[in-house]
C-alpha cells in the first residue's frame, strides 16, 4: 500500500466527483460490490416517494474508479465527502484494499452500506427497484437519470454491469 490518499468512486463519483484530483484510473475493491440497495429520501427521492441510489454491499467485488488526491487536500476532501454523504448516516465510512488497473496496491477511502439502517431497502424484486427508480426525484434530480449517467459512464470506462443495464432497460420500457 502507498502512502497517498486515494478515493474509491462506484457510482456517482465517478461522473460526479466534485473534488480535485492527482491522477485517476480504474480500480477493484474486493469484500464490496455495487447494488441498488439504498432508499433516497433527499438527493434523488423524498420520504414520501423515496427513490432508489447505489450502496456498496457486502459481497463480491466492484470495478470502479480510484481517485488519488494531493497531500495538502486529504483532509478537506475527506470532509467534504463526509458531509456529502453522511447526510442520514445510511453508509458506512471505511479504509478498504483496492488493486489499480496498473497493479498497484493501495487503501481507498469509500462509504459501504449500513444493512441495520432505515434506508438499506434489502433485496427486492426487479419490479420494486423499477417502480422505487421511477419515482424516485430530489434536490439531485431523477433516480432515473442517475442510473443512466451510472450506467454510461462506466460503459466509458469499459466496466460493464450487466445488472445495472438491464435495469435501466426495464426502467425505460414502457
Amino acid at each position: 500500500m502507498d502512502g497517498n490518499f486515494w478515493v474509491f468512486g462506484y457510482g456517482s463519483l465517478i461522473w460526479r466527483p466534485g473534488f480535485e484530483f492527482e491522477e485517476s484510473t480504474t480500480a477493484t475493491l474486493h469484500g464490496w460490490h455495487r447494488a441498488m440497495c439504498i432508499l433516497s429520501t433527499l438527493y434523488r427521492g423524498s420520504a414520501r416517494e423515496p427513490g432508489l441510489v447505489l450502496g456498496l454491499d457486502r459481497g463480491g467485488s466492484c470495478r470502479g474508479v480510484a481517485f488519488r488526491i494531493a497531500a495538502g487536500k486529504a483532509e478537506a476532501i475527506r470532509q467534504y465527502l463526509y458531509d456529502r454523504e453522511m447526510i442520514t448516516q445510511v453508509y458506512t465510512p471505511r479504509f478498504a484494499p483496492l488493486r489499480l488497473a496498473d497493479g498497484r496496491r493501495v487503501s481507498g477511502y469509500l462509504f459501504t452500506a449500513r444493512r441495520d439502517h432505515v434506508q438499506y431497502s434489502g433485496p427486492l424484486s426487479p419490479d420494486q427497484a423499477v417502480a422505487l427508480i421511477r419515482q424516485g426525484a430530489g434536490s439531485g434530480g431523477t433516480c432515473r437519470d442517475y442510473l443512466a449517467s451510472t450506467v454510461e459512464h462506466l460503459e466509458r470506462l469499459g466496466i460493464r454491469d450487466a445488472a445495472l443495464a438491464r435495469l435501466l432497460h426495464r426502467v425505460d420500457a414502457p
